[in-house]
Parts: structure tokens; sequence; C-alpha cells
């Protein structure tokens, strides 16, 4: 038996938002007790690890991040908008791609892009990328991971002409004679073309994932769900190695729903461990940056009221694989309309999981006061994987896309928390603008004060305490999707905690973005220390 007693901290045990405690003690990496240390006998004193009364948290739960996409950015050049705000400049950028001269067979690729807010508010086309390389093909990915560029040699490879039709739920965006143009919105275009970029070796893409789980652990993040683990093939068994490898992050995958192959029936053995599949996802509409965001009344200065990128048809299948499976089922959905679709068509169901919400709703943009009302009184179990992050780093595209008077309904953190009890905090790293999106003190801070990173107003009426916030990152994020008695530090659960550089709780709040993680431990094991 290994026992191990930690005091002299203020450790945040995530029972409630007011829950403080001196001291813990394990037992072989599981919490046996927690609570003042003066009540610890002397000889658990003599064996005590001192916090030097630095601050304690949970270890953080990232319920929506996308590993397996932050582990293929190991071939992009990053082309985020702090660094890039021009079709001229992401051009330049792009030819210092280390595959640039190489074999016609190389592509060179990019992540980030956000044309909003470059100078002219121009998209870039295959013409502009064809400047990067006309022999090799070129692709970048926008910030949300949803839409793409690619150049002419890239579309010559995926066969795509002026005769190819559009996806379903998706558009190849097309010039004055209707030849595509490079653009390529929505997952299922985009998807067209980079299925043709050869995938890494399984070895080389669980290295990829050591790498990740290394840089969240570093994070304070020791749990995440994977939403869309299917980017990379045999996903848990990436995973799986992975975590047999040394310290990683505990793993909910959720696989993507392609309609054209379902997916197997799970085996039990792939619903349990320290990797395994939590779910399957759908994608209901796309992202207000791009305007594909399925909403109820169109965008300002516009007829557009964005895309709905699936079939009631193939949600419903969705759904009953995910209840044949026992598993959740996640839907992205921002727009209200999207939002609202979905209760319409699943709301009226008896739930399949009694432990957790069957339904997950991915970001839930646009959420006013009725919509919220709907969820609660459904039938149906719904949780929801939300953001601040998106209204913090990309609030120029927001400002536009957004309809006057709806910045109260945007992401409304306070209204949520006081009606969804599985609710959660997220990143959806790499599907965002700001490079430290996985930074959870990033999101932390932008919850509490609610300003933008230009420090525009994003809604104050929202903001959350500090306290209610790191919750969405814990606690009640574990009430979300299970990540194995993670969460909380309660008798009975993983001795899994992060200590602080200073006090989140009384440090002023624009500067909580700036702490830092001294120390992570995994079941009693310190797995990350800062030097």
């Amino acid at each position: 038996m290994r026992r191990q007693v930690f005091v002299n901290g203020r450790i945040f045990t995530g029972k409630s938002e007011e829950d403080f405690v001196t001291a813990l003690s394990l037992v072989d990496g599981t919490v046996d007790w927690i609570g003042d240390e003066k009540k610890l006998s002397p000889a658990s004193r003599s064996i005590a690890y001192d916090l030097g009364g630095r601050t304690v948290l949970p270890g953080f739960l990232d319920m929506h991040v996308h590993p397996t996409l932050m582990a293929a950015l190991t071939d992009d050049v990053e082309v985020l908008p702090e660094q890039i705000r021009s079709i001229d400049a992401l051009v330049e950028t792009l030819r210092t791609h280390r595959a640039l001269g190489l074999s016609s067979d190389d592509w060179i690729t990019g992540s980030g892009y956000d044309e909003t807010r470059f100078v002219d508010g121009a998209s870039p086309v295959a013409a502009d990328l064809d400047r990067v390389s006309v022999e090799q093909p070129v692709m970048i990915w926008r910030a949300d991971r949803h839409s793409s560029v690619c150049n002419t040699r890239a579309l010559e490879i995926a066969g795509i002409t002026a005769q190819t039709p559009d996806p379903p739920g998706a558009r190849f965006e097309r010039d004055a004679e209707g030849n595509p143009n490079g653009i390529l919105t929505e997952r299922e275009a985009t998807q067209a073309v980079s299925i043709a970029i050869p995938q890494r070796s399984l070895e080389e893409r669980v290295r990829q994932l050591r790498a990740i789980g290394k840089r969240l652990l570093s994070k304070g993040i020791v749990g995440v769900c994977d939403m869309m683990a299917t980017a990379m093939s045999s996903p848990l068994e990436a995973y799986r190695r992975a975590y047999s490898r040394g310290p990683f992050p505990r793993s909910g995958l959720f696989y993507g729903w392609d309609p054209d192959e379902p997916l197997a029936d799970l085996r039990e053995d792939e619903r349990d461990g320290s990797a395994r599949v939590a779910g399957v996802k759908v994608l209901m509409d796309g992202t207000y940056t791009n305007r594909t965001a399925w909403v109820c009344d169109p965008y300002p200065d516009s007829c557009d009221q964005g895309m709905r990128t699936i079939t009631d048809e193939d949600l419903r299948s969705a759904a009953d694989w995910a209840r044949r499976n026992r598993v959740q089922l996640a839907v992205h959905a921002m727009g209200d309309k999207a939002i609202n679709h979905v209760v319409d068509i699943l709301g009226g169901r008896d739930p399949w999981l009694s432990s957790r919400p069957s339904v997950r709703i991915e970001h839930a943009t646009i959420m006013a006061p009725d919509l919220v009302a709907r969820l609660v009184s459904s039938p149906m179990s719904f949780g929801i994987a939300t953001h601040s992050i998106f209204l913090f780093a990309e609030y120029e595209a927001y400002a536009k896309n957004l309809r006057p008077g709806l910045m109260p309904d945007a992401y409304p953190l306070r209204r949520l928390y006081g009606e969804i009890e599985p609710l959660a905090l997220s990143s959806d790293c790499p599907a965002t603008s700001w490079g430290d999106a996985d930074n959870p003190f990033v999101s932390i801070q932008a919850a509490v004060t609610r300003r933008a990173h230009t420090g525009a107003d994003i809604g104050f009426a929202s903001a959350l305490t500090v306290s209610q916030a790191i919750l969405l990152y814990t606690a009640r994020a574990a009430e979300l999707t299970e990540i194995d008695g993670l969460g909380q530090l309660a008798p009975g659960r993983r001795g899994s905690f992060i200590v602080l550089d200073r006090d989140v709780f009384s440090i002023p709040s624009d500067e909580i973005s700036q702490i830092c993680i001294d120390e992570t431990w995994v079941d009693g094991n310190l797995v990350h220390h800062r030097e």
C-alpha cells in the first residue's frame, strides 16, 4: 500500500462553489481523506508533502477538444490571424513549409486562417495558393476546422471539376463560370480533398498523440473527450498505445457518423478503460464565423440562414446506434434553428442512459430562455458542452454575424449554469483562432470577465464567478460525460489534481489567463513539474 499526504494547501475540492480544505491523503493513487490538516496524526504529518500554501484544483477536464486533429497539425504551418492579416502574408508563410520543393506527392498544409480578420476581408482561393506551388498540392484549414481552401493541384488530385456536385450539407464554392474556386465550405467538402492526404503510420500517430498528451498534462488537463476521434484511423488503438507508454489524459472518444459507412457495433471492451469509445458525433450545422450555423433569423444584411448539414434520417440513425451501443450522441449545433431542430427530432424520445445525458449539444451558441426551457422540459436527457473562447478569440466575426440584440443569448453561461446541470466549458482546440486555446485559464478568464481579446464587452450579464467557471472544467464537466473518477477531490475519487503558481480565487480577474501549472498529479504520480 502506497500512502501519500499533502498539507498546507488551499485545496478546492469541486464539491461546491465554496468547499476548500487544507490537506488530503491518497492510498494507491485514490483519495481516502480530505479535510483540515490539524486533524492529521503525527505519523501522517511526518510523511506529508508541503504544498507551500499554493492553490490546488481537481485536474481539468476538456470535454470538447480534438487531440487527434492537434496531432495532425504537426505537419501544418500555423497561419493564425494574430500573425496573418492578408493573403500575401498567408502565401509567404505557406512558402516556409518544410515540404515545399519536394516531390509532387508531398502536401503543403496550414491551419488557422480567418479571412474575416484580413485587411480586405476576402477569402483566399485556389489561384492564391497556386502562388505557393502549382506542382504540389496545397491545402489550408480555416480556424473553425470546418472549411478550407486548396490550390488547383489539390482540386485535380481530388477530381473536383465544374461537373462535380456539391456534397450533402456542404459546398464546393465556384467562380462566375461555375468552376471550383478552391474554397471548400463545411466538412464534407473539406473531406473530399483532405482524404487524399497520406496518413501517418500507426506508430507515428501514437508518437504524435503522446506529444499532445504531454502538452495537455502541462496545462492541467487530466481527462478529455476527443470529439472527432475518427479524424485519425484506428483511433482507439492509437490512444490505448499512447496511454500504455506513460502519463496520458484519460480519454472518451467520440466517433464521427458517416451514413455511407455506418459504424460497427461496439464490443464491451471498447466502452471501458483509460481510453474508451464514449459516443458518436454528428453535425447539424456549420459555424457562426463562416455564417454556416443554422439560424432562425437571417444573418445581418443577408437573406442567408446558414446551412443544415445532416438529414433527419441520418440523425435518427446515429441516435439509434448510440442507444443500441449504450453510449452518448453528441450533436454539433451552434445556431438556434439547429438546436431547436435537435429537440424537435430527439426531445420526445426516452433517454437510454441513466447516469449521464443521452444527448450532448456541442457549442450551443444561441440559447434564448425559451430554448433552454425546451431542453430542460424534454423527456430526453440533454447536456451541453459550450465555450467562452469563441467570443473571446473571434469577437470581430461574431460582432459582424450576430443579429442586433442577440449578444445576451450568445453563450449565456450564467443562464446555462443555473438551468443545465450537465454543463462543461471546453476549448474545441484546435478549431479556433487562438493559439493557446487549450489553456483552460484563457476560457476561465473569458467566462469571468466576459471581455474579448480586444477588450470589447461580450455580455457581462452572462459572467460567472471564478468558482463557477472552474466547476465547469471539473465537477460539472464530469456530469456531462464520465471520465472515470475525475472531476472532484473526494474519498474514492482519483488522486488527480493540479497545483497553481498563484491563487486563481484572489488575483485580478484579468490576470487569470497568466496562471501557470506548477505541478500536475495523476493517480498520485507527479506527471508535470514546471521548471
